[in-house]
């Protein structure tokens, strides 16, 4: 009698380690998707702003750092992203700041959406 109730224990233990299983594999499916549809939209729109900045006389390694100052990050953090100093990245904050007649960070920002760079 008692190992005809453990047997059924163990059957709906199995469907429940099989649905979570399979919820497991569905949740990372969707992560990887979003991840790949979220990088494929930001590649695409860098490429449409590229003409602009190029008009501008942003260099492809400036308008790097413009697009990863527009997620917020600090030099440390965008140096570490694009493998570059954190000085290299002062120095291209700086050439933007000129280039783009800002001041600060959320100027230089504010100014790059009205010139639809970003």
């Amino acid at each position: 009698m008692q190992l005809s109730k453990y047997s059924l224990f163990a059957r709906d233990l199995t469907n429940e380690i099989f649905s979570v299983f399979i919820a497991c594999l569905l949740i990372g499916f969707g992560v990887l998707v979003g991840h790949i549809l979220r990088n494929k939209q930001k590649t695409e729109a860098i490429l449409l702003n590229q003409e602009k900045a190029h008009q501008l006389d942003l260099s492809k390694r400036e308008y790097e750092v413009l697009i990863e100052m527009v997620d917020g990050k600090s030099n440390k953090e965008i140096a570490e992203t694009l493998f570059i100093s954190e000085s290299t990245v002062k120095t291209h904050v700086s050439n933007l700041f000129i280039k783009l007649d800002a001041k600060r960070r959320t100027e230089a920002i504010h100014k790059a959406r009205n010139l639809d760079l970003i």
